[in-house]
């Protein structure tokens, strides 16, 4: 064995050039033996998960325990599942499917208790828990959709499939009862009498005896109800002048929801007014606003086509948005004469500036302009992003500048305020994903993310400070306080533009909020990225500027922010 190793060294000490040939073989077989290792460890898709049909339960498949399932319509649901399954999608499916699709497939002690706190995480970005209310079986505390599952309920269940219809409560009770609903209509009372478990998850409370687990869900205006295309906006009263606030009106002896919204999208109204036996096409006006949902039980007549669905009543109408644009405020242009005051938009990155922009351009007919250049943004309508931010042509300008000498230069400003831990999360997924993006998972996990809140968090802090040190007519407003109530935040702002807009307009834009810039909300973290140092050190630069706030007799930061 010796004498031939020895004949191996000599080989190659007197052909080095055949060594460095076998070193380079042996190196790229290694290489070939691992990638192939890879591909073979990956998950074989079959032809069926591969297909689009793969969400359609196979015959036969048994479907989760619900119990009496409430429609939230004045009626309950007996019929076939693949027709609830249809109009109500994610409710319903496989056994296997709901909790593992969302969370993975995960066996033994170690995860179950990680799945456990990866649910109970996703229920705190979900959700915020306020507090414990009296229930009654004749009079509802939330009038919506309901269902029970006396096995299997748990608070994440609950929140998800109230949020996933657009509501903005969900409360548990007995255990395994999950209501919904836009009001909460009853008493708060002692957090002592909400003390049973959850069906499905240990450790949990999910109400007692008429006693409801309230939430107030967080993401519910990311989400709607949908009925195919057509996005449910409530139930409303008939308005005083009908012919004028929907100025067009069929009779349907055979109601149903889609008769209705195609009527109304072949009349080209985004509209679409349910009351019975006729339906009512039209816009958003102040005759018919929107702004005042009235008790669904009020519009819970079944449609006369149509077993799963309500069509409303001849006093309170059903609502539906259909897939038709409102474009009343979709014209934009550039001032027509040069502006004499410079006006800033300004916020901390990702503090939804470029909405705020979308929103201005909408409600006012002219262009936004920037401090910087983004071809992006450009590409997508704001036209007003190539001018110089001195120009004068545009409304406002963008700025996320914080310095004395760069703030002095605007003669007012419209200051938006976030919470930091979603506005450097966005700003975070913004730069390592672009603007609808999301960074990947190695980013989060890696060095950039902590190296990122260390700059960045005081930044937060240093810009809202800056700015009402050293700005001239300031108006702040609060991201949260945008989201929440459109109508009354966006006409402050425009107001401080000197602008005189029209209700109806407002209303278009409330319609059409989105915009191009919306992050779809589907790929969120499954678990919190800020550590405990990270929290302390936000939290500090929260109250700073709450005192700031205060100090200028200003409202200070929404609750939300704190504690976390």
């Amino acid at each position: 064995m010796a004498k031939l190793w020895f004949k191996f060294q000599r080989y190659f000490r007197r052909k080095p050039v055949r060594f460095f040939t076998f070193l380079v073989l042996y190196l790229m077989a290694g290489s070939l033996v691992f990638l192939h290792s890879g591909f073979v460890g990956q998950p074989a898709v079959s032809q069926s998960q591969a297909s689009p049909a793969a969400g359609v339960p196979a015959e036969g498949a048994e479907l989760p325990f619900l119990g009496d399932l409430h429609l939230g319509r004045g009626f309950r649901d007996t019929g076939e599942a693949s027709s609830i399954a249809r109009r109500y999608g994610p409710w319903f499916k496989g056994k296997d499917g709901s909790e593992r699709t969302k969370l993975g497939d995960y066996g033994g002690a170690w995860s179950r208790a990680l799945k456990g706190r990866i649910i109970r995480e996703k229920e705190e970005e979900r959700a915020k828990y306020i507090g414990c209310y009296l229930d009654d079986t004749q009079s509802r505390a939330l009038r919506g959709v309901s269902f029970f599952d006396y096995k299997k309920m748990t608070i994440f269940r609950c929140q998800d499939n109230c949020a996933e219809r657009g509501y903005l409560y969900a409360g548990l009770e007995f255990g395994a009862e999950c209501y919904c609903g836009h009001k909460i209509q009853a008493t708060n009372v002692s957090e002592a009498e909400c003390d049973m478990g959850c069906k499905g998850e240990r450790g949990s409370m999910c109400g007692g005896a008429n006693r409801l687990s309230v939430y107030r869900l967080q993401l519910a205006q990311e989400s709607a109800r949908r009925y195919g295309s057509a996005v449910f906006r409530g139930c409303f009263r008939r308005p005083d002048n009908l012919s004028l606030a929907l100025p067009v009106t069929a009779a349907m002896p055979n109601m149903s929801v889609d008769k209705c919204v195609d009527l109304c999208t072949e009349k080209e109204y985004p509209l679409a007014a349910l009351a019975g036996n006729a339906c009512h096409c039209g816009f958003p006006t102040t005759r018919f606003p929107l702004h005042e949902r009235e008790d669904e039980q009020l519009c819970a007549q079944k449609c006369s086509a149509e077993e799963f669905e309500s069509c409303g009543t001849p006093s309170y109408f059903i609502v539906y948005q259909t897939q038709v644009q409102d474009n009343r405020c979709m014209d934009r242009k550039f001032l027509p004469a040069k502006s004499k005051q410079l006006i800033a938009l300004a916020s901390f990155p990702g503090a939804g500036n470029t909405w705020a922009r979308h929103l201005i351009e909408l409600a006012t007919g002219f262009y936004t302009g920037s401090y910087y250049f983004d071809g992006s943004l450009y590409n997508k309508g704001f036209k007003g992003e190539r001018d110089h931010w001195r120009s004068g042509r545009t409304i406002c300008i963008k700025t996320h500048e914080s310095g004395q000498k760069e703030i002095e230069a605007f003669d007012a400003a419209i200051l938006l305020i976030r919470n930091p831990y979603k506005a450097l999360m966005a700003e975070f997924n913004r730069k390592y994903g672009g603007h609808i993006g999301f960074a990947a998972h190695a980013h989060w996990k890696g060095k950039e993310w902590p190296e990122f809140v260390r700059n960045y968090a005081p930044w937060w802090a240093t810009h809202t400070l800056d700015w009402l040190k050293f700005g001239k007519k300031v108006l702040v407003v609060h991201f949260e306080d945008l989201k929440q109530d459109l109508f009354v935040q966006l006409g402050r702002m425009v107001s401080l533009l000197g602008m005189a807009v029209r209700e109806d307009r407002l209303l278009c834009v409330e319609s059409q909020k989105d915009g191009n810039f919306k992050r779809s909300g589907l790929r969120k973290l499954e678990y919190d990225p800020y550590t405990a140092d990270m929290q302390k050190v936000i939290s500090a630069y929260i109250k700073m500027v709450d005192a700031a706030l205060k100090g200028r007799n200003l409202t200070g930061v929404p609750d939300d922010y704190y504690p976390r």
